[in-house]
Order: C-alpha cells, then sequence, then structure tokens
C-alpha cells in the first residue's frame, strides 16, 4: 500500500511532464489525459482490489474490538464523495437559478439563499452518514 502511495504522485509527476513536453500538438491533449485519467483508475482499481483481498497482518493485540474495518472506511469515503458531488451539482443549478432571479428582483435575496443553503446540506448528510458508519464499525 505505501508502494502506491509513492508510485501514484511520481506517476502523475511525470505524466505531466510529458503533457508538457508534447504542447505543440494540441490535438492529442485529449488522448493524453484520457490515458492519464485510465492509468489512475487503473491504479486506484488496483489499491482498492489489493485493500479488499489481502489478509489482515496485524497482530492480535493490535486489534481492538471497536476498530475500523477498511470496508467501512470505503464507504464512509464513498458517502462524503457522493454527497459531496451531489451538492456541487444542486448548488450549480439553484445558485445560478438564484443569481439568474436576484437580477430582476433583489427582494428575493433571503428566499434564494435559503434554496442555496438547503443544496448544500446534502454534503453535511453525506458526512453524517459517514461519521455514522465509522463509529459503528
Amino acid at each position: 500500500m505505501l508502494t502506491w502511495l509513492i508510485v501514484l504522485p511520481v506517476l502523475l509527476a511525470v505524466l505531466g511532464a510529458l503533457g508538457l513536453l508534447r504542447r505543440h500538438r494540441p490535438g492529442h491533449a485529449v488522448r493524453w489525459l484520457l490515458a492519464t485519467n485510465l492509468a489512475l483508475l487503473v491504479g486506484a482499481c488496483a489499491v482498492l482490489v489489493t485493500a479488499l483481498t489481502s489478509p489482515a497482518q496485524a497482530s492480535p493485540q493490535a486489534a481492538a474490538p471497536g476498530g475500523v474495518g477498511g470496508a467501512a472506511l470505503i464507504g464512509a469515503a464513498i458517502a462524503v464523495a457522493g454527497a459531496s458531488i451531489g451538492a456541487a451539482i444542486a448548488v450549480a443549478y439553484t445558485g445560478a437559478a438564484a443569481l439568474a432571479a436576484l437580477s430582476e428582483r433583489p427582494e428575493m435575496f433571503g428566499r434564494a439563499m435559503v434554496i442555496v443553503g438547503l443544496a448544500e446540506g446534502i454534503a453535511v448528510y453525506g458526512l453524517v452518514v459517514a461519521i455514522l458508519l465509522i463509529g459503528k464499525a
């Protein structure tokens, strides 16, 4: 696992440097971007498979009965990431609509901010779910 934490930033730096060197051919920039994303996706999947299939190599004294398992951490990360992405999409649409409404009727500021605040609450729900997952594991 530690190896991947070292290799992935190095891989990113090398691919970024190659992308800068190939800047004179902008038609291939999309291909390089897709190749970089594919390499990172494969690396992340390899780390996930390794984390989920490798046996625990901790000593029995180190294993606490209320310890956080790897699956709970992955579930908490998915909860936070999904809720954050959903909140970002919701805030983007509601914020744009709020600005459009405020440009015509400035007295609607309070209502518009309440709607945008409700959209931001989605991320808070994801954080609460993550805390509950980590607490129950």
